[in-house]
């Protein structure tokens, strides 16, 4: 028998029963619905929460003193880009997207007001532009313009806190190398706006090297920070780095100064895996029932046909077939049904009612959803392949029926 006939036979059995049949593709297409948009949502909170933690100041790979991270103070820095001609040749590399150098030491800021601790940052305006968030979030006055820039940017929460305004001055206290006080006199330039308030209240920015005029101190930074192209894939760009620098510094990644955001990538990963075979052990149990009660319905049909000389392997093939072809449709339906309703969201949900909880978790109150390709692929094989797996059974059913018994409808 032609492949055509058992097509056309697969075909014309699907749509006997157009009710169940229709039933079934809706609970395939809702199925990979519920795949695709719960691991979206999923993706796009994890997605965020990485996205603020690589921003603040992060950046995927970090250089620092081997003591810096225990003591981050002015006396744990390292040498200047400038003065390293292997870690020069490395930041001109393709791999590394974008890179820059800071100081960051623990201070006090003092208004007219009040007085609290901050930690200071002197930066490098230019190079921060696509690294930190410092580039791109400013909500109120003007940014800073160069490493010899004096004046100040502080966050729009700790400048409630201080009781001040934009434009008037404040006075920033370190401790300089020689464990003295150094302090200067700032204006407030310009205030930025993050979704974390602890980011608001913690940092200050100034200047690289007004900052390192006011601590009195020579040319090294404190650390130096590479943003690379893929933030799960850093294994070449974290060799090269080790490579290029001297032996007392310490490179680490963002998974590595970061543990809490590098468990939440395993667990969202290992969530993908769990919500697909939750879904589609649900998917496979009404699958194989629509087709085994199909098989049952037309039990002295497939008697007869075989009683005539159809083959078994061909009722095999054929009660395949329609499973196949049920799969494709409510595939092609769940795509679509993702697209259109995800489509609509690019811009985010707001979830401005539970701001504050999406804060202490990392995340701004707009939700991104965020597709990716392999989760679309994965869901789409799963059910596919499985749903095929999970068809033998039927239609091995079908292939074995006796036709003397099946025509007087003996189920064995």
């Amino acid at each position: 028998m032609s492949w055509s006939i058992i097509f056309r036979l697969a075909w014309r059995n699907l749509w006997r029963n157009h009710r169940r049949t229709l039933i079934m593709l809706s609970a395939i297409a809702l199925g990979l619905w519920g795949m695709i948009w719960m691991t979206a949502l999923m993706r796009g909170m994890v997605d965020q929460m990485i996205d603020s933690s690589i921003k603040t100041l992060s950046g995927h790979i970090q250089i620092h003193a081997a003591e810096y991270l225990d003591d981050p103070s002015i006396e744990h820095i390292i040498p200047s880009v400038s003065a390293s001609p292997a870690l020069q040749a490395l930041l001109a590399d393709d791999e590394v997207v974008a890179w820059s150098e800071r100081i960051r030491v623990p201070a006090v800021i003092r208004s007219e007001r009040d007085v609290l601790a901050i930690t200071l940052v002197g930066i490098d305006p230019v190079r921060e532009q696509g690294l930190s968030f410092i580039g791109d979030s400013l909500s109120a006055g003007i940014p800073l313009e160069s490493v010899n820039d004096n004046k100040l940017i502080v966050g729009k929460k700790l400048l409630e806190r201080l009781q001040t305004k934009l434009n008037r001055r404040v006075v920033v206290m370190s401790q300089d190398p020689d464990n003295t006080i150094a302090e200067r006199g700032f204006r407030i330039a310009g205030v930025f706006d993050t979704d974390l308030q602890s980011t608001e209240t913690s940092y200050v920015f100034a200047g690289l090297e007004t900052v390192r005029k006011m601590l009195k101190m020579g040319s090294g930074v404190s650390e130096i920070s590479l943003l690379g192209h893929d933030y799960r894939d850093l294994t070449q760009l974290l060799d090269k780095t080790r490579a290029a620098v001297i032996s007392d510094v310490e490179v680490k990644t963002w998974l590595e100064q970061d543990p809490y955001m590098a468990s939440m990538l395993g667990v969202m990963d290992g969530f993908v895996l769990v919500w697909f075979a939750v879904i589609f052990l649900a998917l496979s149990f009404g699958l194989v029932n629509t087709l085994l009660m199909a098989v049952f319905e037309r039990t002295r049909e497939i008697g007869l046909v075989q009683a005539l000389g159809m083959k078994p392997p061909n009722i095999l093939f054929m009660v395949l077939i329609e499973s196949i072809i049920m799969l494709l449709i409510g595939l092609l339906a769940g795509n679509l049904l993702s697209w259109l309703t995800i489509l609509p969201l690019k811009d985010g949900i707001d979830v401005s009612v539970v701001a504050e909880g999406m804060e202490l978790a990392g995340m701004s109150s707009t939700l991104l959803p965020a597709v990716k390709l392999y989760d679309v692929v994965l869901a789409n094989t799963l059910v596919l392949v499985l749903g095929i797996a999970a068809s033998i059974f039927p239609a091995w059913r079908a292939s074995r029926k006796v036709p003397i018994e099946a025509i007087t409808r003996v189920w064995q």
